[in-house]
Order: C-alpha cells, then structure tokens, then sequence
C-alpha cells in the first residue's frame, strides 16, 4: 500500500472473490486513502459491497467541500497519527524524545571514565589544575546522568510500551546496565574527588552505597541475560562484543572497592576488598565465557559492519577493568589486611601482591590485544563514506580504552617503571581529544537527525524483531488497522493487529486514538468521518454474519435429514 503522492492504489484484499486473495475484514487504512485525496476505481469483476462504494464517495464529496472551502485539506485527529509517515522531516520534540534509548548513557559512562583516569594520573605526571579538570569532568557528568534520566523517564511516560520494548529489544536490551555503569562510576568519583576530606558520616555512606551498588550489579546482569535468553533467539552471525555489556556492572566493582579501600582507615576496608574482588571475578568469567563467542564468530563470519566495528572496543574492557581492579586492590592489601590474616607472620600481604601483580600482567596484555583488533578492524573504514556513520557506540572509544590507560597506570606503578606510565600519560590526552571530538559528532548528528530519529537508534527494527511502532517505516506494511464488529452484543470495539495480513481475530488495542470508548463503541473525540465508517462497516459486518448463519441453518438441515436417511 501506498500513501499520499502515489498514482495508484492497490484493491483492497477485502474486495477480490475469495480463492483470490481471501477474504479480509475491511480496515480503517482503506478510508484512509480518500482523506489524502486518492480516488479508488474498484475494478467491475470483483463483487464489492455497495454499502462500501456509497461510504467511499460520501468521504470523496466531504473531502472536496473542505478542499474548496479550507483551501487546504483539514488535517483531522486520525491523520496526525500518519504524520510521522508523511512528513518525515516534521517530527516534532515529543516524538524524538520516543527514540532516547539506554545507550544515550554511554555518554555519561565515558564522561564519568574520564574523570576516573585523569584522577589515576601518577603524581610525577600531573600538572597544576588537572585535579580542576578531573572535577570539571566529575560534575558534567553528574549533570549529564540527571539529564538522561529525566529524557528516559520522559520517554517512559509519554510512551508507555517502550519500557517493555526496550527491555525485549535484541539491541537496546543489552545497554540496559549502562544506567547502573554510569550510577557506579558516580560513585567512584565520589570516592576520589569528594573523600579525600570527608568526613564520618560521609564514609558510612560510601560503605552503604558501594553494597547497594553491587547488589543493583548482580541483579542487572543476571536479569538481562535472563531476559535474552528467554525472549530473544540470537545466531552466532549477530554475534558482537556489545553482548558482553550486561556484565559491565560487575566488572567495575573492583576498581569501585580499591579506590574506597584506599580511603578507609586500615582494618575497615577487608571486607570491601574481599567484595570487590568477588564481583569482579563474576564479571570476568562471565565476560571470558563471550570472548570464546566472539572470537569464534571472527572466525567463522568475519568482521562485524562498519556501523557495529565500534562496538568491538567493548572487548577491550573486561580485562582492562580487571586488571585494574585486581592490581590496586592487592596494592591497598599492605594497610587493610590485619597480620594474621589467613595465614600468620603477615604473609597474605606479600602472597596476595605476588600473585595479583603477576596475574595483571596476563589481563593487560589479553586488553591490549583485543585494543590491537579493534583498530585494525576500524583500517577498512578509513576514508568511506557513509563507512562508519555516527552512533551512540561510539563512546566506546572512550569508555573502554579509559579502562585499560588506568590499567596502564596500575601495571607502572606497581613494576615502577615510568615507561609505561608515560604510555598511559599519552593515552589520556588522547582518550580527552576523543570525548571532546564524539561529542562534537554526537550534537552534529541530532541536529542532522542521524540520531534521535524513527529506525536511526538501537530501537529500530533488526531481522527477527519487529518494534510496531507508528513511526517506523518498517512497519507500516505490516501494521493493519482494523475495525471489529462484535455482532453478539452490537458493541463496536477498536482494535490493531501487528502483523500484515493477519487474521481479523487477532487484535490489539489501538493507542492512537485516545480518549477511551464512547457509548456507541467509538473512542472519545472520534471524527464523524471514523463514525461513519465504524456504521457502515458494522452494516457489511451484520450482513456477513446474517448470511453465515444462513449457510449454517442450511447445513445443519442437511445434516438432520442425512441422520434420518441412515
């Protein structure tokens, strides 16, 4: 089907003799055609209902009066909701807001990153006025985060059924945890910028949030996998490292609990170490467990689109926050481990740096590898246009690889070689470049309508997954509107299947016109033209029904003197 500006309309299915099309229920998209002005010429061998032609033309004569009088055609309340198809370029504010997914929290994950590294910066590198940059970088991001819930709640409530869609979407689904990355690096912010003169009461606080933090970790990671693997179907061709994101809330409570340790006086810290570094382990494993995944779908379908190679980057932060948080935390072991902790003479210290120290090693080289991949992947699109277009994965060119510049850091000060931590010096002033390059783009691209806009975000529709949305293109020829006449009580009800060409039974109810039903089975506000239509077509409804029941008298005759015969 087509919509204003086209020369042609096709027949409607409910018009064609059955054996040609079938028989289809008549749609309200049917009427639609004569209020955007197409004239249809039903074609004489199809057997039409007369009551439909006498419908039709009285719309043509309405639709002509308000053209001569108007001089325009009066846009009424059923066609606005066709707006977002016909004028692409006129979706208002409202309608973006619909397309503000979790990714949009990406942005504060890489802010929040920023001002984690730049604190990280070895005292021998720093310079005055980089402790102001790192609280400059603390506070956007603060405001950012707030801004994103409120645009996110906005979204909620002004369209209801995209919570439940941006939890069973394939794609959005997986940012959902960005919100609780983004809350946790608030956190560990705090620690760094704000403890360093706290107080008390201050302390206590930290302790009761890191433990909300962790529990708030657990539950988003298993939940959204849990959810995955219980509503969605994934093949191993769809495969990217954005699969591994669910577990990222995890993986940031070990660096969450060695930043906290280091602030805490000796002795009150173990058990937040002990925390720490249980969660990070799930989160690793977790992680290690996609990694084999990814690799294997490297190998066997090789690199993923030019659009989703960004993403690739996410790989990239399993091992760096990892070996971070492993690091740091044995190095705070010396002032919070008691003496006879686990073995005596004080021996856990020394064991427990060993082996950390070492391990971080490993977890480095696994981060700095997949950093290798991830930009040679990114060689082939050098130079295309329209190769890598801007998205909100973006930021994972920052938020990861911030991850591995404070592993850099924790790796220098624990070999003490100031080599690499000049290397990761250098990392951080390109990791700052590019937060402020992504965020030029990012406002480029709204204002572009690249992003914030109809099948251009994470919840567009993807191959299995259809989003039935009235502003998707995708969509509008499956969505069929349709009116079904309950004939047993004369109510009329309004009603919206999601798939083309469906079954008149299954039905759903139609948001787009609000306002409840009227005592006559019409939603509240229904124009007279929707009225009309709903009578005529409950009078072809009652028509079809009084003639089945017709042919059913007749077969049941037939059977009754059948029996008789036997």
């Amino acid at each position: 089907m087509g919509f204003a500006g086209e020369n042609t309309v096709p027949v409607p299915g409910h018009l064609k003799r059955p054996g040609q099309d079938g028989y289809r229920t008549p749609t309200i998209e049917d009427v639609y055609y004569y209020h955007y002005g197409q004239h249809f010429q039903p074609q004489t061998d199809h057997d039409a209902p007369p009551v439909l032609f006498q419908a039709c033309e009285r719309l043509q004569n309405q639709q002509r009066h308000r053209r001569g009088s108007a001089g325009s055609m009066d846009t009424t309340s059923t066609e606005r909701q066709l707006l977002p198809f016909r004028e692409k370029d006129k979706i208002n504010f409202k309608h973006r807001i619909k397309h503000f997914t979790w990714t949009y929290f990406s942005l504060t994950m890489a802010t929040g990153g920023m001002a984690n590294i730049i604190y990280q910066v070895p005292s021998d590198l720093r310079f005055k006025g980089l402790t102001v940059i790192g609280w400059m970088f603390m506070i956007i991001n603060m405001i950012f985060f707030l801004i994103n819930v409120m645009m996110i709640s906005l979204r909620f409530h002004l369209f209801p059924a995209t919570f439940k869609a941006s939890f069973h979407h394939p794609t959005e689904s997986l940012f959902v945890p960005a919100l609780f990355v983004s809350f946790g690096l608030i956190l560990i912010n705090i620690c760094q910028y704000i403890l360093e003169s706290g107080t008390g009461y201050l302390y206590t606080v930290s302790n009761i949030l890191f433990w909300i933090n962790g529990g708030f970790s657990i539950i988003s990671s298993s939940g959204i996998y849990l959810l995955m693997w219980s509503t969605q179907t994934f093949t191993i061709a769809t495969m990217t490292p954005i699969w591994i994101f669910p577990a990222y809330p995890l993986l940031i409570m070990g660096p969450h609990a060695a930043v906290l340790a280091s602030k805490l006086d000796p002795g009150e810290g173990v058990n937040i170490m002990i925390g720490g570094f249980t969660l990070q382990g799930i989160g690793f494993l977790v992680s290690l467990t996609i990694y084999a995944a990814f690799v294997y779908r490297l190998m066997t379908q090789k690199l993923p689109p030019a659009a989703l190679r960004p993403g690739m980057f996410v790989s990239v932060g399993p091992a760096a926050f990892t070996c971070a948080g492993i690091v740091n935390i044995a190095y705070n072991a010396g002032r919070q481990f008691p003496v006879d902790f686990l073995v005596k003479d004080g021996l856990a210290v020394p064991i427990v740096q060993v082996v950390a120290y070492w391990a971080g090693l490993w977890l480095w080289g696994l981060a700095i590898w997949f950093f290798i991949i991830s930009c040679g992947a990114h060689y082939s699109c050098i130079g295309h246009n329209g190769g890598l277009k801007f998205g909100m994965t973006w930021y994972s060119f920052v938020f990861p690889n911030a991850a591995m510049a404070t592993s850099t850091f924790a790796i220098g000060k624990v070999f003490k070689s100031k080599a690499i931590q000049v290397v990761g010096g250098a990392m951080t002033i390109i990791l700052v470049g590019a937060w402020i390059v992504i965020g030029y783009c990012m406002i480029v691209a709204i204002i572009k309508k690249d992003i914030l806009w109809p099948q251009k975000g994470e919840d567009g529709c993807e191959p299995g997954f259809m989003c039935m949305q009235p502003d998707c293109e995708k969509c509008v020829g499956a969505m069929k509107m349709k009116v079904k006449i309950r004939a047993g009580n004369g109510q009329r009800a309004w009603v919206a299947s999601g798939v083309a060409g469906g079954s008149s039974s299954s039905t759903a109810n139609l948001n787009g016109l609000s306002g409840g039903a009227s005592n006559n089975g019409l939603p509240r506000g229904a124009t007279e033209d929707e009225k009309m239509v709903a009578e005529e077509s409950a009078a072809m409804e009652n028509q079809r029904v009084r003639e089945q029941r017709e042919i059913d008298d007749v077969e049941l005759g037939l059977g009754k003197e059948v029996e008789q015969d036997v």
